[in-house]
Formats: C-alpha cells, sequence, structure tokens
C-alpha cells in the first residue's frame, strides 16, 4: 500500500502541469474487451515505451494471461530483457540517469490512465509537433514544455503547429465545405512510416492498454456488477414480502 501511494505522489506531480490545458481533447472510445486491440497496444508499449517509463505494478504473465498471449510467444517477442515471465514489468532504467537526461524521471505508467483520463492520452499522444527551441526538438499542444522526446515521430511524421485553414461547416446551399484560417493547428507536413489513420489506430491501441494496465481486473468487475444487481433485483422481492407480512397487524 505504501509503493501504491508513492506510486501517486510520484505521477501526479509529473502530469500536473498540464491540467490547465484548454485544448479539446478528443474522444477516446476504450474497448477492454477487444483482445487485438489490447495486444497491438502491449506490442507498442514494450517496443517503443518500456526502455524509459515501467509498469512496475504489473507482472508479464498477467498481462500475457489476460491478453491471451501464449507465454513463450510473450518471452520471445515483446521481453527485451532478461526477465522471467513472473517478474513484474521494470526496466534497466536508474532514476538518476533519468533525471539527467530529461530533466526529471520518467515516472511509471502503471496507474496514468486513472490519473489521467483515456482521452487526454490519446490526444496528449498526437500532439507533438516540432519546436527547434525545445530540447528534444519538439513540443506538445496537451502538456506544454513536456520533457519527453516524440519516439513515435518516425512513424507519424512530422508534425508542425502553425496556421492553416480549418473546416467549420458547409454552404447549406452549394454544399461546399466553409473554411477559416486559425492559429495554432497541428497539420502533418510530412507523412512518416503510417498514414494518419494508421497511426490513429496505432495510438488509439495504445492507449486501451494502458487504460487496461492501470485496472486489469476493470472486464471482470463489469460482469460481477451485473450478477450483484441481478442478486439484489431477485432478493428484493422477498425483502418486501417480509416486509410486508410484518407490518401488516400494525396500525
Amino acid at each position: 500500500m505504501k509503493k501504491l501511494f508513492a506510486l501517486i505522489a510520484a505521477v501526479v506531480p509529473a502530469l500536473a502541469m498540464a491540467a490547465g490545458s484548454n485544448v479539446h481533447l478528443d474522444e477516446h472510445r476504450t474497448d477492454l474487451h477487444d483482445k487485438a486491440s489490447l495486444q497491438r497496444g502491449a506490442q507498442t508499449y514494450l517496443n517503443y515505451c518500456m526502455g524509459c517509463h515501467s509498469l512496475e505494478h504489473s507482472r508479464y504473465n498477467r498481462v500475457a494471461k489476460d491478453l491471451d498471449i501464449p507465454e513463450d510467444l510473450m518471452m520471445e517477442n515483446l521481453v527485451f530483457a532478461d526477465k522471467k515471465i513472473g517478474e513484474l514489468m521494470t526496466n534497466a532504467m536508474r532514476p538518476q540517469d533519468g533525471k539527467e537526461w530529461f530533466g526529471a524521471t520518467p515516472p511509471d505508467l502503471t496507474l496514468v490512465a486513472r490519473v489521467r483520463r483515456p482521452d487526454w492520452l490519446y490526444t496528449y499522444l498526437r500532439s507533438f509537433y516540432e519546436d527547434p527551441k525545445r530540447p528534444w526538438g519538439v513540443n506538445n499542444a496537451v502538456f506544454k514544455d513536456v520533457g519527453m522526446p516524440h519516439v513515435l515521430a518516425d512513424l507519424q511524421g512530422r508534425q508542425l503547429m502553425g496556421t492553416a485553414h480549418v473546416a467549420v461547416g458547409y454552404d447549406t446551399l452549394t454544399g461546399q465545405e466553409i473554411t477559416e484560417e486559425r492559429d495554432g493547428v497541428l497539420y502533418l507536413a510530412e507523412e512518416g512510416q503510417l498514414s494518419a489513420e494508421e497511426y490513429d489506430t496505432l495510438i488509439f491501441d495504445l492507449v486501451n492498454f494502458m487504460t487496461y494496465v492501470a485496472e486489469p481486473i476493470a472486464t471482470e468487475r463489469e460482469r460481477l456488477g451485473f450478477w450483484v444487481l441481478l442478486f439484489l433485483g431477485i432478493f428484493f422481492i422477498p425483502v418486501y414480502l417480509l416486509n410486508k407480512e410484518y407490518w401488516k397487524d400494525i396500525k
């Protein structure tokens, strides 16, 4: 329990700077029943995020079991350190090294989807843009002056912030799109290894996985909740009849 409180204390300050952002958050329609999406998200996280951000309150074998990933496949293709299947999902980065390289130790992200909503994560991971003034050459529209490099830049491509024409509606007479010029708009100047649609899907899967990691019991809780409500509904009938019988002679 002490470790859990320590984790929350470490994560909240690291993300609190973005609390005042007025950026519109895109909706992330989380689907924890989509095992294929969760598997792809786990692959992306372990390939691109795990080097800096551990998941120290989750275990490899629990993830493999919940996501229907064979343990041998998990160890051969998704675990890149000298780890055993039952170990916690930690990395080898020393806190002092992370602080020296990034200005702050990269936080553990086990509970980030609960500290921050999935909508925030989904928008944040798609809102990096080039900024030569920043140490890593990038900034973020959701988390201003973030110290994190854009590790998925090769996949997304070159995203810039500037003035652009944005669609605001359609002319009801001609059917033509109505646009207006706005500042501070993110636009893709050069496509990366993935198309814009493919990159959005990759981020959706990644956030889906991070939402699962934050509460692995979520789907089981939903299932148990149905039976609990059904039991309460059935139990209400004898309780009501008993109450009626008890008070019938009392005036």
